[in-house]
């Protein structure tokens, strides 16, 4: 197929970008949709779940399950839209899912998700090497904070729209195969991961979805320093720090999740008291979510 991700496919590009658009929601409320038992979503439920990950690669579900604990609520549904490949990344519980919640104790402390401080936009596993690509994810909530710990939300899609509007060089310089490196992380045992160069941009060869692996973190991130490299990491910048339509904004309550092919997100800080303390349960997969590829989509 002719992926409109790649810059020599323009009309391609342009008869997707005109889908894209239409209709696209401006409100977080428009990507909510009532699930009463998100391990079993009724047909309707699904439908429109699906929906919005195939508008906006995301989806948010709130549930009737409130604090229950039960991993199987994000797993089962995970399953039902195909994803499948779970990445079990070093801090994983033994069934793959992460529970992100302030962990004061070693090794977790050294982590950023485990405490309460802000955490800036990025895509899941940006570190990760390109075998162990992060596709799909999925954020439960089973108990939030006191206060604080919401996420801003944006398709990684949109932003590539808006970069390649604004210049086509600036896609040309984030596709190129070094334009981030992560440093190897160093551990008193030796080097725990080796240095990870990598795009931002990628087009999968087969599906022609695209992919994103970005972080706005300014310390352990070496990029490229040619002039365009700059110029557009400096515009995604200045994209996500403004007040666009297309950046949804909310806090996950109990019950409630993030169901997503692995866009854009950023964290509040927050403050747990007594009788509240914030927990999540996240889910990275290899898979993305079934029915959303670009291909399936628009057809193109």
């Amino acid at each position: 197929m002719q992926s409109p991700f790649l810059l020599d496919h323009e009309s391609a590009y342009q008869a997707w970008r005109s889908r894209k658009l239409e209709n696209y929601p401006t409100r977080i409320e428009q990507l909510i949709v009532e699930v009463h038992d998100p391990r079993s979503p009724t047909q309707a439920e699904y439908d429109a779940l699906l929906q919005s990950c195939r508008k906006t690669n995301m989806a948010i579900y709130a549930g009737k399950t409130g604090s229950d604990p039960d991993k199987e609520i994000a797993l089962r549904l995970a399953r039902r839209f195909g994803l499948e490949r779970l990445d079990s990344n070093m801090l994983a519980d033994d069934d793959g899912l992460t529970s992100l919640t302030v962990v004061s104790s070693e090794p977790h402390k050294a982590y950023i998700p485990y405490t309460n401080r802000p955490i800036k936009w990025h895509t899941d596993g940006y570190y990760n090497p390109p075998q162990r690509q992060i596709r799909g994810m999925l954020l439960h909530c089973v108990g939030s904070a006191a206060s604080g710990g919401g996420n801003a939300l944006m398709d990684h899609e949109i932003a590539y729209l808006l970069m390649r509007d604004e210049n086509p060089g600036f896609i040309r310089a984030l596709m190129q195969p070094d334009a981030m490196t992560i440093p190897a992380r160093i551990e008193e045992d030796g080097v725990a991961r080796p240095d990870e160069a990598g795009p931002v941009f990628s087009v999968n060869p087969e599906s022609g979805d695209l992919h994103m692996r970005y972080t706005a973190r300014t310390r352990s991130i070496i990029w490229k320093q040619d002039a365009e490299t700059l110029a557009a990491v400096a515009f995604l910048e200045k994209l996500l720090d403004s007040d666009l339509p297309y950046i949804y904004r909310g806090r996950l309550e109990p019950g409630m999740g993030l169901l997503c092919n692995n866009v854009l997100h950023d964290r509040e800080g927050f403050a747990d008291d007594e009788t509240h303390r914030r927990l999540l349960y996240r889910a990275r997969y290899y898979d993305r979510i079934s029915g959303t590829g670009v291909g399936e989509v628009y057809g193109l």
